[in-house]
């Protein structure tokens, strides 16, 4: 049994016709009955438990200001689930407050365990890679909190980057100047920054310098102080580019790079920055290497099952054709 010290705020936490309630029960396999303040939960023990959890970590963003949608929910019961499992396993997990990263536009938060400890990367070191498939947050976590770094005047620039693995005779066919060509491979970033901060803001920041969005190319030559830095789809450069790229770090200056190496667009025959940078760099303490899995997924549910499958599609692919090489 539950109960809730402030009732008006458990029709936000219930939602409208408990629709918020039925989404957990259909989640957990538990029943969930509301009686004024109090909320009964049955179930198996250990479904129980991390509904209980997760409604408390709820209660607890409303009583804090947050709100509460589908995604929160879907993130609060994923996080309760690796804590019980954590604690299950004998796994040792972080009690600290959560962190949250407060934009113009929006509170974020981590919605997985690995998004923990990605955030508790991005304010440990200066230089952190994440890696891990699609729609894990490597590239949202990392533009709010270098949002919120600018905003509150810990550094003077953010810098967002990307390689244009296509910037050979092939965008030659688009039509338009080179940055009319190029900007298609860096919209994602754009976008991410229009869901922080107000769009005349974004703007504004461009056209003073402030905010700079540029492909990896670019960066060749530079020194970059007081800054932070973010090369996306790391995954797509070079031994040659990722050293001239990590190389640019200058003087209070921070540095992420994101990258899934499942998504690999390099001509054959190409050295691969990413990976080589991994292995170089795996034993120095200033840096934060970050794995982000499935698990980690926040998008839609369908696509976590879609990484699944092709995760599974490739084991098999690798498994015959270790049979092959010993045949």
């Amino acid at each position: 049994m539950m109960q809730f010290d402030d009732n008006r705020l458990l029709p936000m936490l219930f939602g409208e016709f408990d629709q918020n309630l039925a989404r957990i029960e259909q989640k957990l396999g538990v029943t969930l009955s509301s009686r004024g303040n109090r909320l009964a939960i049955t179930g198996e023990p250990a479904a129980a438990e991390i509904a209980r959890n997760a409604l408390s970590a709820l209660y607890k963003r409303l009583v804090q200001g947050q709100p509460v949608n589908a995604g929160e929910i879907d993130a609060a019961v994923r996080l309760a689930e690796s804590a019980y499992a954590d604690r299950n396993s004998g796994v040792a997990t972080d009690s600290g407050g959560e962190t949250v990263i407060r934009t113009p536009r929006r509170h974020v938060s981590a919605r997985s365990a690995g998004q923990q400890r990605y955030l508790a990367a991005l304010n440990d070191h200066e230089l952190v890679f994440a890696l891990g498939p699609a729609g894990t947050g490597k590239t949202y976590l990392a533009v709010a909190m270098a949002v919120t770094m600018l905003m509150a005047g810990k550094v003077d620039r953010l810098i967002l980057s990307r390689p244009a693995v296509e910037a050979g005779e092939r965008l030659g066919f688009l039509p338009g100047d080179l940055r009319e060509k190029i900007d298609p491979y860096l919209r994602p970033l754009y976008d991410a920054l229009y869901d922080m901060l107000p769009a005349e803001q974004v703007v504004k920041q461009l056209n003073v310098g402030e905010i700079e969005v540029a492909p990896l190319a670019f960066m060749r030559g530079r020194t970059l102080p007081n800054s932070f830095i973010i090369l996306d789809e790391a995954q797509n450069t070079t031994q040659v580019q990722m050293k001239m790229f990590l190389t640019r770090l200058g003087e209070n200056s921070r540095m992420v790079v994101t990258g899934d190496l499942s998504q690999v667009d390099l001509p054959p025959g190409s050295t691969f920055g990413l990976n080589h940078a991994l292995v170089t760099l795996k034993d120095v303490p200033e840096v934060g290497i970050i794995h982000l899995t499935d698990k980690d997924v926040v998008r839609h549910p369908l696509v976590t099952r879609i990484v699944r499958a092709y995760d599974e599609d490739e084991r098999r692919r690798a498994a015959a054709r270790a049979g092959d090489t010993q045949r």
